[in-house]
């Protein structure tokens, strides 16, 4: 693969330079913001050497490289349409708040949600991880309970629950445009020591505070996630609308301090205690259909995750599966997405074996291996959703493996792994295991049985 030629070919393909927006990559994709869709030629961009597949999603044309090839070919588009290689911010706009231009606002709320919670995931996946090791360690009598080692570990995995309104604050902040430390020092009011930590709170019942007739249940908001998100958004407008009305000279000093003062009031008095009732309510109701439909519940789940992929609102359960990692210590939601993902790879790996697509061949390995991996768009755009028959043979397959892990219970340490990575962070890897083959399987035989109809090329 030529990848300057491939990168030069791709400008008149995708209607000329002044037709892409914005342009960025992430590791299998390039990410295209494009002013009219109708210029593009998808069909041709489809044939060019190491395209795996394109499609239109949340806002964005993407063109499927893989990973190793994109950032290549990146080098030599990047700098043909105007994008910076290096920072990735293209032309006038940076590439997301491009992308939320041209969503819906439901599509643009669950882009926000995700690009809160994308850059905390990796402590959240090593705080999963180690409560997976604590786990065995205590199942197999590895590590005595009392020692400093087991102590000093289960400090290690707890603490990023513990501050997460501090990193959610912080990553809110820039989101909505605010000052991130600003949003760091709410997330740290709100689990300020003086307020009692709900993760050790056992029987202990938080002091209330009298506030000129007010009471304030002194109960900090350790593991949280919408109290702090609805905070931290309203201390974004604060901060705006002060710095608009208070003079340069004094707006260093004035702006910070009144911000604080008032979106830390308004966090205890107000939205904290509002905040903690609806995710409470979020995660009662999800327990709720979780212990009454249990397997059903999974089938359905398993079986549409896919389709709401295709739409980008699968970003917003972060949210979701955060609270439910405070709340109740497990991730009951993370297997069931995983279920549908492989079942993706389950579905290419079969249309690899029957095509004669010489083409379709090429991309189907490496996006099952992919899907397997936990990323999934190779698999769906590139093959699957192609032959559309494929995709609802994923979708079965995904269904059976979801109401498998929800029938043995298998719950995850965290967020964001899916896949064969997930097993680091499963607490039932044997059931997750079994899942994970049925979902595969089902997927397989599924695709062989319902076939699809071949390109005449």
């Amino acid at each position: 693969m030529n990848h300057r030629e491939v990168a030069e070919q791709l400008v008149p393909l995708l209607g000329g330079k002044n037709n892409v927006i914005s342009a960025t990559h992430c590791a299998t994709r390039l990410r295209l913001v494009i002013d009219d869709e109708t210029q593009i030629d998808k069909e041709a961009i489809e044939e060019l050497d190491g395209v795996k597949g394109a499609f239109s999603s949340s806002g964005q044309f993407q063109i499927i490289f893989g990973t190793g090839s994109v950032n290549k070919v990146f080098e030599t588009f990047g700098p043909l349409v105007g994008a910076n290689s290096e920072d990735n911010e293209p032309k006038s706009m940076s590439h997301s708040d491009a992308a939320k231009n041209k969503m819906n606002p439901f599509a643009r709320f669950a882009r926000t949600l995700s690009n809160i919670f994308v850059p905390i995931i990796p402590a959240i996946v090593a705080a999963g991880m180690l409560m997976g090791l604590l786990g065995m360690m205590k199942t197999y009598n590895w590590v005595d309970p009392q020692s400093a080692l087991y102590v000093m570990l289960d400090m290690f995995s707890s603490a990023a629950f513990i501050i997460l309104p501090i990193l959610l604050g912080f990553s809110a902040a820039k989101e909505f445009g605010a000052n991130g430390y600003l949003g760091a020092v709410i997330g740290g009011i709100m689990t300020h020591p003086a307020l009692l930590n709900p993760w050790g709170l056992s029987n202990a019942a938080p002091e209330t505070l009298d506030f000129f007739g007010v009471g304030v249940e002194m109960l900090g908001y350790q593991g949280t996630v919408i109290p702090v998100l609805l905070t931290v958004y309203i201390m974004s407008k604060l901060e705006k609308g002060l710095r608009k009305i208070i003079p340069n000279v004094v707006d260093l000093l004035l702006t910070p301090f009144l911000t604080v003062i008032l979106t830390g009031f308004i966090a205890l008095l107000v939205v904290g205690p509002l905040g903690r009732v609806l995710g409470n309510g979020i995660t009662w109701t999800l327990d709720v259909i979780y212990g009454t439909a249990g397997p059903i519940a999974g089938l359905i789940f398993g079986g549409l995750y896919s389709t709401i992929v295709l739409t980008g609102v699968h970003h917003s359960f972060h949210a979701i599966e955060a609270e439910l990692l405070a709340k109740i210590g497990g991730n009951y939601l993370l297997p069931i997405w995983a279920m549908a993902n492989v079942a993706q790879g389950g579905a290419t790996l079969a249309v690899f074996f029957r095509t004669k697509n010489k083409k379709t061949k090429e991309i189907a390995i490496p996006a099952a291996v992919s899907a397997f991996l936990g990323i999934t768009e190779p698999a769906i755009f590139g093959v699957n959703l192609k032959y559309r028959r494929p995709f609802i043979a994923a979708a079965i397959g995904g269904g059976l493996g979801g109401a498998y892990v929800v029938f043995t219970q298998v719950m995850a340490n965290g967020i964001g792994l899916t896949g064969i990575p997930m097993f680091a962070i499963a607490q039932d890897p044997i059931n997750y295991g079994i899942g994970f083959l049925i979902a595969v399987v089902g997927a397989f035989v599924a695709t062989l049985l319902l076939g699809w109809k071949e390109e005449a090329k």
